[in-house]
């Protein structure tokens, strides 16, 4: 029950992401790009902004496919497939501090994301995914 509880709060919040950067792209919620300065910068070169609503569309796009199969898992999955799931999504959201984190926090540093301390908050938010992954599954682990 813990898993099915942790994916279905992850799906939610994915779902949030996914109409945030299709329809209010440009908003400070979610995955939104208000938080970066260069969100605005870049519609004043139509071709710059024309990449980064591409980008934005494509993030939004892997974000449904996630999504897609969360529901199948959640649909027709054994206990031990969505162990599977969770694990996968912990390595996967881990990637955040590998490859993403450096980047955003340097534009946080050199004051091109506001507010100030956005990378910060949402490492600690990150952290607290995986945290909330990792609890779900070592509890479903112990009741087996």
């Amino acid at each position: 029950m813990s898993l099915t509880v942790a994916l279905v709060v992850f799906l939610v919040l994915e779902s949030l992401n996914i109409a945030t950067l299709y329809f209010q792209p440009g908003s400070r919620l979610g995955n939104g790009l208000g938080v970066f300065n260069a969100f605005e910068k870049s519609k004043a070169d139509p071709e710059v902004h024309g990449l980064v609503r591409y980008l934005v569309n494509w993030v939004a796009g892997t974000k449904l496919i996630f999504v897609a199969l969360l529901i199948v898992i959640l649909a027709t999955g054994t206990e031990a497939t969505k162990r599977y799931a969770v694990a996968a999504l912990i390595a996967s959201i881990l990637s955040f501090f590998w490859r993403l984190y450096p980047g955003i926090a340097r534009a946080d540093r050199e004051g091109q994301v506001t507010p100030r301390g956005y990378s910060r908050t949402l490492a600690v938010m990150i952290g607290c995914f995986v945290a909330g992954f990792a609890a779900a599954l070592a509890l479903s682990l112990r009741s087996t």
